[in-house]
């Protein structure tokens, strides 16, 4: 384990998690600003009242055109949750449940396009790697597979393909991420 990954482990394991988060963000040039201090704690306590646990992981992204916080947070229960929370407002706009590999029951219940096709269905529209996978379900119960994909230009994007249908229904960038994969 690498010392940020350490750092980040102390941070989030401690008791007064939305300080330390927003310490460790610190050492982010993006976060410097106050007012972006107080959007990522409007939203930090928006994503906390929704799903209670512990923070493994939070990201910055472009989604539309709007910057979008999306905050993993592992429940008390063991279920990972992602929710997405819109910077400007602190408003949560998705709430999904990740589950951990693709023969999940509740993830494989909707599969007609599996992991191997969706893959390509990924890289046919960025060339690159992909460097995470994670398999969610959506809010509406639909399964989802989420690719972050390091492109040749040197972005990485994240790109959902709807397990159902092959569909691209989802594409944003990743402007940065820190916490656990």
């Amino acid at each position: 384990m690498n010392l940020g990954c350490l750092r980040t482990a102390q941070f989030f394991s401690g008791l007064n998690m939305k300080r330390s988060i927003v310490a460790l963000l610190g050492f982010w040039p993006v976060i410097v600003l106050s007012h972006q201090v107080e959007s990522f704690e409007r939203c930090l306590d928006a994503a906390m009242q929704q799903q209670l646990g512990q923070v493994i992981k939070v990201e910055l992204k472009l989604e539309a055109d709007r910057e979008v916080y999306e905050f993993d947070i592992r429940g008390m229960d063991g279920i990972d949750w992602d929710l997405e929370c819109l910077k400007a407002t602190g408003e949560i706009i998705e709430i999904e449940k990740e589950v951990d590999h693709p023969n999940h029951p509740l993830f494989k219940a909707n599969v007609k396009v599996n992991e191997r096709e969706a893959r390509q269905i990924a890289l046919a529209r960025f060339q690159g790697e992909i460097i995470e996978v994670e398999y969610e379900i959506e809010a509406d119960s639909r399964s989802s597979y989420e690719f972050d994909i390091a492109t040749e230009d040197g972005v990485e994007i994240k790109l959902e393909v709807d397990a159902s249908t092959g569909e691209i229904v989802e594409v944003n960038e990743e402007l940065w991420q820190i916490g656990l994969e």
